[in-house]
């Protein structure tokens, strides 16, 4: 009989947000929330630890994480970028952390110890860098026109060019690489390299791009001795392949339709928690259900995809296109590892793998792109 004279802020965001984007993001934290149970139980009892350790180390980024996507997909443009900002000047300052004073985790320097938490900055600053990278091309686009790569002003050195962009965000890539951390330094270059081409990057540049790509994996080959010894593993099968083998193991052992209590394999898994957890994940519930997850990963792909296409704003069209390079490439280098078609990179799958400072940051990163998409479609 009673009509609602306005609507809340509330009721707005429920339906203007892209909620088959909000509730498959939903559905990978509850399924990665299962899994953590599963494969972080034979992780923790491998240390002597008890079988919740990982699950309740992980609670509090669980909370975090998703306090910060629903807060953050509530905002306006302008405090996506105030947080964007300050989420890469934390990120940088964290990284020159880890020049000084890194905690040293299985060989590499990338992490910082902070009370009880340990926390990866370049996992960090991933938001801050999509978006900024974003809003970046949107206004060098807006200032110099179509042409931004070749144009001679947009190589000048002003506050709005290429020589301010570079400033901050090439010494970060090289101090991901000196940690030494190739796969998060490789997931960078690819991101920008998709986003440069996004805003019509000529296609004379491309071959310069997967040389230099090439050229920074040679030098990684010869000056890094992890590096070195796992691709000699990947390529030829000797050394040290024990990791790859118990994943593909794992993933034989778990057949189509699971293995379920009879799943040992993973239980000498290392890093089933984290780097394989989908070959965990195969030989728990077998290859027809993961193919299912598989298919949650690219429908999530596809709906940042459709965002991008759809956007009218520049810079939503950037943003949710980085957002789907940043999400798409770190699973594939994921999977990639776990199936033995790559060398190992240690890099979590996103939502499901174990992992706090990656978990919040895809938390804040997917809360910022509902956020802005929100805001270009309805506003």
């Amino acid at each position: 009989m009673f009509k609602r004279s306005e609507e809340s802020t509330l009721t707005s965001w429920y339906f203007e947000i892209d909620r088959r984007l909000l509730g498959c993001v939903l559905l990978l934290v509850f399924i990665g929330m299962l899994f953590m149970v599963s494969a972080g139980s034979v992780a923790a009892e491998r240390i002597g630890m008890p079988w919740h350790f990982f699950f309740v180390k992980a609670l509090p980024f669980y909370a975090i994480g998703l306090l910060t996507l629903f807060a953050v997909s509530m905002m306006d443009k302008k405090w996506i970028l105030r947080i964007s900002w300050l989420n890469v000047a934390v990120g940088l300052l964290l990284l020159m952390v880890t020049l000084v004073a890194p905690h040293v985790i299985k060989g590499s320097a990338r992490f910082v110890s902070i009370g009880p938490f340990n926390v990866m900055p370049s996992d960090i600053m991933k938001p801050g860098f999509i978006i900024l990278t974003a809003w970046f091309l949107a206004k060098m686009h807006e200032k110099y026109g179509a042409n931004i790569f070749t144009n001679r002003d947009a190589w000048r050195f002003k506050w709005l060019g290429w020589w301010t962009y570079l400033a901050v965000f090439v010494p970060s890539f090289l101090i991901i690489l000196k940690h030494p951390d190739l796969g998060t330094s490789i997931l960078y270059f690819s991101v920008l390299s998709a986003m440069m081409f996004m805003a019509g990057l000529p296609l004379f540049v491309v071959p310069i791009l997967i040389g230099a790509l090439a050229l920074v994996g040679v030098f990684a080959f010869f000056t890094m001795s992890h590096v070195h010894n796992r691709v000699i593993s990947w390529a030829t099968g000797a050394g040290d392949t024990y990791q790859v083998r118990q994943s593909i193991d794992s993933i034989r052992h778990g057949g189509l339709l699971g293995s379920g209590d009879d799943a040992f394999v993973k239980q000498s898994l290392p890093d089933a928690h984290t780097d394989f957890i989908f070959a965990a994940i195969v030989e728990d519930v077998g290859a027809i259900i993961a193919c299912g997850l598989l298919g949650m990963l690219l429908y999530v792909l596809k709906r940042l995809t459709t965002d991008a296409m759809d956007a009218r704003d520049p810079f939503v069209f950037y943003a949710a296109g980085g957002a789907a390079a940043l999400f798409g490439t770190q699973v594939c280098i994921n999977m990639m590892s776990t199936l033995h078609i790559f060398a190992p990179k240690g890099m979590t799958l996103p939502f499901i793998s174990y992992g706090g400072s990656s978990f919040v940051a895809f938390c804040l990163l997917f809360g910022m792109i509902l956020a802005v998409v929100r805001e270009d479609k309805w506003k």
